[in-house]
């Protein structure tokens, strides 16, 4: 199986240090949808594991969280792919879950509905917590520039981290060398 795992905000779609907190406020990244897409059509599986803390903080609702996915799967399918699994975490950082990452807990659940070994699969997020998620479960941490990712550039990375301008960069890389 080619399994790609990527987070959400500032992957995906624009992040916000005060949250995406309605469907209008989700906006993807130029370029993002495409790339999900083009993996798809090529046998890529892209799954998605996205903190989304502002569930437990009480700025929006689970059916608010469910309408943005159901957008990114809308936007996906118009350009003719399909999108995976997508896992989330739905509790603040103090509240000492398993799944928030950096703890490796959605990649796990992730690993577990594909029944699928996570040894070298591509975690791309951007940040640090994502790279250290990856680093937990044997991923290959992959930083992209967008969202957090320049922040994340200028503090030490873990060792093998590779790192793409962006979604776009880094499906072209795949799609170049399956």
């Amino acid at each position: 199986m080619k399994l790609l795992i990527l987070d959400r905000d500032g992957v995906i779609n624009y992040d916000s240090d005060a949250y995406i907190k309605t469907l209008e406020e989700w906006i993807p990244l130029p370029g993002a949808v495409e790339a999900i897409a083009q993996l798809s059509k090529a046998g890529w599986t892209v799954a998605v594991a996205t903190n989304q803390s502002g569930l437990a903080r009480g700025y929006y609702s689970a059916a608010v969280l469910d309408s943005m996915h159901a957008r990114l799967r809308e936007l996906v399918a118009g350009q003719g792919g399909e999108l995976g699994l997508v896992v989330h975490c739905p509790h603040g950082p103090a509240e000492g879950c398993e799944c928030r990452k950096p703890k490796p807990g959605m990649l796990k659940s992730i690993a577990a509905h594909y029944d699928t070994n996570l040894a070298g699969v591509w975690f791309v997020g951007d940040s640090r917590g994502d790279l250290e998620a990856a680093l937990a479960v044997d991923c290959q941490p992959v930083l992209v520039k967008t969202g957090k990712g320049e922040k994340t550039l200028e503090g030490a990375l873990p060792e093998g981290t590779l790192i793409f301008d962006d979604l776009a960069a880094v499906a072209a890389q795949l799609l170049h060398t399956q």
